[in-house]
């Protein structure tokens, strides 16, 4: 198992590294001058080249790249150029709603999806189960925005149960935190419940034709207790891929939500930042969403060899 954890450990320092480059470069080559940007567009060549003095914009690329990753080991990622306040305390604060929206999407898109596929491959070819691909199949052609919309027109418009837009604060209780979120998460939870179902029906049905299924059953073990507890449980390597490539996603499905839901989370800050090519917020977000992918890659590799022995074994 050490050599298992080296060896994913070695890739994810590895992929890190790769994705600080090439973050780094895609942002050096944008046309345009951040702090001609900042003084605007009368501003005169003295007055921006001593702002880009101070930015540290006139020092070689190389040499922003050392300090900027020196900044990301020791916490220190430097100043907005537009707000003039510490990154990280920005990113912070925004995380702090963030985070628990792409977790409560996630969590939603996991029950949704585990019940349907479940469902329906217990109800292969009957109308059950074609009326829930139905359904799956028209969820995954849904945009997040466009169903963020209607939810809004409905809950928000119509029934008046949930505020249209904007953030109560986890100050006012978790209670009121929570339901602030329900309409953004489930907007984000829609489309990947739907892909999830179908991965999930097709890795049941598979799994449903092995040997030991037919030799629980044989035992007298119920139908449901075969599914979920023998079925599910070995058809969950496949569903638990997709799972974690689902989680980067709505991780990056929260930039168009949040605008719509006008929640002051990282999303609507990296929508900001680009807006006022604030260089500085737009690397380090972009990086910290980079590696909260590599890192769901990295925990989804530790559970494959969790629930499947056999691929640690294999690895090693």
């Amino acid at each position: 198992m050490s050599l298992f954890l080296f060896k994913r450990i070695a890739t994810l320092i590895g992929t890190l590294i790769g994705a600080s480059i090439i973050v780094f470069l895609v942002l050096e080559i944008l046309p345009g001058n951040a702090a001609q940007m900042l003084m605007g567009p009368d501003a005169s060549p003295d007055a921006v080249a001593a702002l880009a003095t101070k930015l540290g914009l006139d020092q070689p690329a190389w040499t922003r790249y050392w300090h900027w990753i020196g900044g990301l080991l020791t916490g220190n990622l430097g100043d907005s150029y537009a707000y003039s306040s510490p990154v990280i305390d920005l990113i912070l604060e925004r995380l702090a709603l963030t985070v628990p929206l792409a977790v409560m999407a996630m969590a939603l898109t996991v029950v949704i999806a585990l019940l349907v596929g479940v469902t329906a491959a217990a109800r292969h070819n009957k109308l059950g189960d074609v009326g829930l691909m139905g359904m799956a199949q028209v969820g995954i052609a849904i945009p997040n925005f466009w169903f963020a919309i209607l939810l809004i027109l409905v809950f928000s418009v119509q029934l008046q149960w949930f505020s249209a837009g904007g953030f109560e604060g986890w100050g006012e209780g978790i209670f009121a935190g929570l339901k602030s979120l329900l309409l953004p998460a489930l907007s984000l939870a829609v489309v990947q419940a739907a892909i999830l179902a179908r991965i999930t029906r097709s890795a049941v049905l598979e799994v449903m034709r092995e040997d030991f299924v037919r030799t629980a059953r044989a035992k007298g073990v119920s139908q449901r207790m075969v599914l979920w507890t023998h079925v599910l449980r070995n058809a969950m390597i496949p569903v638990i891929t997709v799972m974690g490539m689902q989680f980067s996603e709505l991780l990056a499905g929260t930039i168009v939500v949040e605008n719509v839901f006008y929640l002051p989370g990282l999303g609507r800050l990296i929508f900001q930042a680009i807006s006022n090519r604030d260089l500085i917020v737009v690397r380090n977000c972009v990086m910290l969403l980079a590696a909260m992918v590599v890192i769901v890659n990295f925990v989804v590799d530790v559970l494959y060899a969790v629930i499947d022995p056999r691929i640690k074994a294999s690895d090693v």
